[in-house]
């Protein structure tokens, strides 16, 4: 079955993510926002605290990324790499981010666990995946630095950055508004096979084992 490709502007509604499922490729034009561990961080106690973000993130794209990013000589930022970061180490707070924050998509690598997930589908979002190792190709896509948060406390690569895409993918949605997580199912497919896997190979032990003996 040939994958559904679509291409989306920020912000995204409820009506974008629930047309979308596991396996459809997306495109997105419009705004994005890196934020790794440390900024996950900063934006929970920030509301925690009852202050205002300084960006509203309902509707958009939340980046895992710690870009690299230099100062070119008129004070404007060039981004050299935005590669993605590995977005389990998110898992513990994203549920709560989700929520408190209205994002609607995240973009990572190597998947996220069900508690995401079922935030995704309690507040109508989903996860995709961008390429590892293709920072430079990330980096075609963002057309300017619109801002940048926390720089001086947190530093480039932890800092929230708003970034200015088009057609940034293509992102390949692997956790859906229903829920459904295409890592999580695939890892209970291998455990289900494990004990047979198991007993196969043991058995061939015992039988390169019985003709050494020969």
């Amino acid at each position: 079955m040939e994958a559904r490709v679509f291409r989306l502007k920020t912000p995204l509604s409820d009506s974008d993510i629930e047309k979308l499922r596991v396996g459809d490729i997306v495109y997105i034009t419009g705004l994005m926002v890196t934020a790794r561990d440390e900024a996950h961080k900063k934006v929970l106690e920030t509301l925690e605290s009852g202050k205002s973000l300084p960006i509203d993130l309902r509707g958009l794209v939340l980046y895992h990324c710690g870009p690299v990013a230099r100062r070119r000589p008129d004070g404007s930022w060039e981004i050299i790499a935005a590669g993605p970061t590995t977005s389990m180490r998110m898992e513990s707070v994203e549920a709560e981010f989700i929520e408190k924050t209205g994002v609607k998509m995240i973009v990572g690598k190597g998947g996220m666990g069900a508690r995401t997930a079922e935030a995704m589908r309690k507040h109508k979002a989903v996860y995709a995946v961008f390429t590892g190792g293709a920072g430079a190709l990330a980096a075609e896509r963002i057309s300017r630095v619109v801002d940048v948060y926390w720089l001086e406390e947190l530093g480039i690569p932890e800092a929230m950055w708003v970034f200015e895409v088009e057609d940034f993918g293509p992102l390949v949605v692997t956790i859906d508004s229903t829920g459904k997580n295409y890592y999580q199912e695939r890892m209970k497919d291998v455990k289900a096979k494990v004990p047979s896997l198991a007993e196969e190979l043991s058995k061939r032990i015992q039988e390169i084992l019985g003709e050494a003996r020969k």
